[in-house]
């Protein structure tokens, strides 16, 4: 079996590009979209505690079958440890064989991101050049290298509460095109951005925007509210805005639209990339995408890690799986290993 660890995902990247490898799993993410009935789906089941959630993610189809192990604890960098980690799964349905196991800290954030430009490749206009992103946590760069890789960014405002956290984002971003505005609060990043990205991680109901801070024919990326309690946007500014979710049954319990109805949203992204829905139809509309986060994607980037790790020749192969001369005499394994 394939293991895939921190140093094996960083030699990827970096063999293929950060570029490249955005556009390789958005890529993904939108054949598998494409096929959504294919997939065998649920949502995540969640364990949660009042410092934090645990969670296992399962998506599978006929031939591939996938899951994921995260956290979320908002609390933990206080304590110098990542808000995120996770490590996922990929097995082959014929035998039940796990093929691959991986870590999912930093597949997670690139999966995310590219969720996020897949939703405003259909929602956000052709010409959006200029990003504000609320929130320059763990996440923050994933997503704004994500959207650059598809857009002609020209700009990109930032805030956070934390000073140095939006130092830290500034100096990552340092090196690329386009400008870096840091700002003093939220309604100065937001003001006339064509795409506005919010991403905190605060485990409480929030209400970062009123709708007279967006411009028209804004696209949202909120992606911070994703589980039950957790909201970035009031009940008032959701009634104003098109909302688009990855999958209602999970996000009507976890996202921003915990506070709505079902019949408060216009479509599942998959129903835009399959072209069952229309997604922008107008320069003027605002558009908000409640990013949840969805086993899906989490299937679609394991599996081109997978692809990617065969190609490259990356990861260990690890003896995790017995493999007895006589299939039922898996106890002979123990007498052998005396010899």
């Amino acid at each position: 079996m394939k293991i895939l660890t921190i140093t094996d995902i960083q030699k990827m990247v970096q063999a293929i590009g950060l570029d490249h490898f955005f556009k390789r799993v958005i890529a993904a993410l939108e054949e598998d979209f494409g096929r959504w009935d294919e997939f065998l789906l649920s949502p995540r089941h969640a364990t949660h505690y009042p410092h934090g959630v645990i969670e296992l993610m399962p998506c599978a189809d006929q031939h591939l079958y996938a899951f994921k192990y995260v956290n979320g604890h908002p609390g933990n960098p206080l304590l110098g440890k990542l808000n995120v980690v996770a490590v996922g799964l990929l097995s082959d349905v014929a035998s039940g064989y796990p093929l691959m196991i991986s870590e999912m800290t930093l597949l997670t954030a690139f999966r995310t991101a590219a969720t996020g430009v897949l939703a405003a490749k259909h929602l956000a206009r052709k010409e959006a050049k200029s990003v504000a992103i609320i929130g320059t946590g763990a996440q923050s760069e994933f997503q704004v290298m994500a959207f650059a890789s598809f857009f002609r960014l020209e700009e990109v405002r930032f805030f956070d509460t934390d000073p140095q956290a939006m130092s830290k984002f500034s100096r990552n971003l340092s090196r690329q095109k386009f400008r870096l505005i840091p700002c003093d609060s939220i309604t100065q990043a937001v003001h006339h951005a064509d795409i506005v990205i919010t991403a905190t991680a605060a485990k409480k109901r929030q209400s970062l925007l009123d709708i007279g801070d967006i411009a028209p024919g804004t696209f949202i990326h909120a992606m911070g509210g994703d589980c039950p309690g957790k909201t970035e946007l009031s009940e008032e500014f959701l009634n104003q805005v098109k909302l688009v979710v990855e999958y209602m049954p999970q996000t009507l319990v976890e996202g921003e639209v915990q506070q709505c109805t079902a019949m408060c949203i216009y479509a599942e992204l998959w129903e835009l990339v399959c072209q069952q829905k229309y997604g922008r139809q107008d320069n003027r509309e605002i558009i908000l995408f409640d990013c949840v986060g969805f086993a899906l994607e989490d299937f679609s980037i394991l599996r081109v890690v997978y692809e990617l790790a065969k190609e490259h020749r990356i990861g260990s192969e690890l003896p995790m799986i017995p493999k007895p001369n006589d299939p039922k005499n898996l106890f002979g394994l123990l007498e052998s290993s005396r010899h």
